[in-house]
C-alpha cells in the first residue's frame, strides 16, 4: 500500500518509535507502561514528558495532504485520520492518553472525552435511533437515567431495565419484552451501581444477549466501570464490549479535572469516534496532560485507597450509630449469595467506594456529614 508521501507528494508525518511492550519475553504491566508508552521524546525536542499542545489547528505539508487527512477524519475514506487535523478531532496529548488508557483492559482502542457524561452521551447518540428500546441495569447514575429516560425519551427512545444482581432468567425476560417493543441497539450496565454498590452479572448478560440475538444483530454491551475500574474489575474480559469511565474519579484522582473515557474494540470505537468528531466531546489538551500525570500513579493510589477503605468500613460496621455498610469486601462473609458469586467471578478487589446507612433520618445524616473533618 502506498504511503502518505506517495499519495500527496509531502513528507509523511513522523511516527513515534515502536513502543516496548515486553522485555525478555515478559510483558510489561500497564502501571509500568504508563511512564512512557505512546510518546517519543525525539518528536518533542527531547522533552522527557509530553508538552501540552495548545493549538486549534495543525499544518499540512500541502493541500493534497490536507484533503486526504480530512477525508479520513470525516469518514469519507476508510482508515480514519493518518495525522493531526483539528483539535476537535484529535491531538498529541489526547492520542497519548488514549493509547495508555486502553492498556489497562488490554483493549484494542480507546477514546477520551470532556466528562464521563459526555462519554455516555456520545456512546448513546452513536448507537440509538428513534423508536429503539435501550435495555439497562438499574439503578444507574442519576444523570445517566435522566439522559436515557427523559432526554432520549423526547425523541421516541424507550427503555426497559432489570435490577443489578438479576438472574439470567430475569434478564432474558426483560430483553424479550424489549425486543417486542422495538429494536434493541444497546445493553447498558453500571456495576457496581451508584449508589447501592450492587453488582451486575456481566457474564450472565453476555450469555443471554448471545442467545437472544443472531450473531450479526447482537447489540453491544457497554458498562460504566467507574467504581472499580480499571484495577479491580475489567469487564471486557467478562463479555462486555465497551468499558465506560468517568476519568474524573480514580483515573484523575486529585479532584482537579473532569474527563471521561471509553475502551473497546476498534469496530465499536470507530463509530463513537466519528460521533465525537461531529459533536466535539473530546477532552482538552491540558486535561489530557493532567491525566497522563495521574495514570502514572493510578495503581499505587487505588491500591492504598482500597486498603484504607477496608479499615474504615470495618470500623463503621461495628459502630453503634451505623445501621449497615454497603461495602463489597463484606460479601464474602455471608448475606447475599448471588452478589458474592458475582463478586468472586468479576472482581479482584472491593474498591474504596461504599455506601453508609446511619440509624435515624435526615437530621442524623446531616449531623454526621457536617462533623466530617478530612472528607469534604
Amino acid at each position: 500500500m502506498a504511503d502518505e508521501s506517495d499519495l500527496t507528494g509531502g513528507t509523511p508525518r513522523r511516527r513515534p518509535k515502536p513502543d516496548v511492550l515486553e522485555i525478555g519475553g515478559r510483558r510489561l504491566k500497564p502501571s509500568t507502561l504508563m511512564m512512557g508508552h505512546g510518546f517519543d521524546p525525539a518528536l518533542s525536542e527531547g522533552s522527557l514528558k509530553p508538552p501540552i499542545f495548545l493549538t486549534s489547528t495543525f499544518v499540512f505539508e500541502n493541500a493534497a495532504a490536507g484533503k486526504r487527512h480530512f477525508e479520513g477524519v470525516t469518514g469519507k475514506r476508510p482508515g480514519g485520520a493518518e495525522g493531526l487535523v483539528y483539535s476537535r478531532f484529535n491531538g498529541p496529548n489526547q492520542e497519548i492518553l488514549e493509547n495508555r488508557l486502553g492498556l489497562w483492559e488490554d483493549a484494542e482502542d480507546a477514546l477520551s472525552f470532556s466528562s464521563g457524561m459526555s462519554a455516555i452521551a456520545t456512546l448513546l447518540l452513536t448507537f440509538v435511533q428513534p423508536g429503539d428500546v435501550v435495555v439497562h441495569s438499574g439503578p444507574l447514575y442519576a444523570a445517566t437515567e435522566t439522559l436515557i429516560g427523559r432526554i432520549l425519551g423526547r425523541f421516541g427512545v424507550k427503555w426497559l431495565d432489570f435490577p443489578a444482581g438479576a438472574t439470567e432468567e430475569e434478564i432474558a425476560d426483560v430483553i424479550e419484552r424489549a425486543k417486542a417493543m422495538g429494536r434493541v441497539p444497546l445493553i447498558y450496565l453500571e456495576s457496581p451501581a451508584n449508589p447501592t454498590n450492587a453488582l451486575v452479572d456481566v457474564q450472565g448478560v453476555a450469555r443471554v444477549r448471545d442467545a437472544a440475538f443472531p450473531a450479526d444483530e447482537r447489540p453491544p454491551i457497554a458498562i460504566d466501570n467507574t467504581f472499580l475500574g480499571p484495577l479491580w474489575q475489567q469487564p471486557l474480559r467478562h463479555g462486555a464490549d465497551l468499558s465506560v469511565y468517568s476519568l474524573t474519579k480514580y483515573a484523575g484522582g486529585h479532584s482537579d479535572l473532569v474527563a471521561g473515557g471509553i475502551t473497546g474494540s476498534k469496530a465499536l470505537i470507530n463509530p463513537i469516534r466519528m460521533m465525537r468528531n461531529t459533536i466535539g466531546t473530546i477532552t482538552d489538551p491540558n486535561t489530557a496532560w493532567m491525566l497522563l500525570r495521574s495514570l502514572e500513579t493510578l495503581e499505587l493510589r487505588m491500591t492504598r485507597a482500597g486498603e484504607n477503605a477496608a479499615k474504615v468500613c470495618a470500623f463503621l460496621r461495628d459502630h453503634p450509630k451505623v445501621e449497615s455498610v454497603g461495602y463489597l469486601g463484606f460479601l464474602e462473609e455471608g448475606g447475599d449469595a448471588r452478589q458474592a458469586d458475582i463478586y468472586r467471578r468479576h472482581c479482584t478487589g472491593a474498591g474504596s467506594t461504599f455506601s453508609l446507612y446511619l440509624k435515624g433520618g435526615e437530621p442524623e445524616a446531616f449531623r454526621f456529614l457536617d462533623a466530617l473533618k478530612i472528607a469534604k
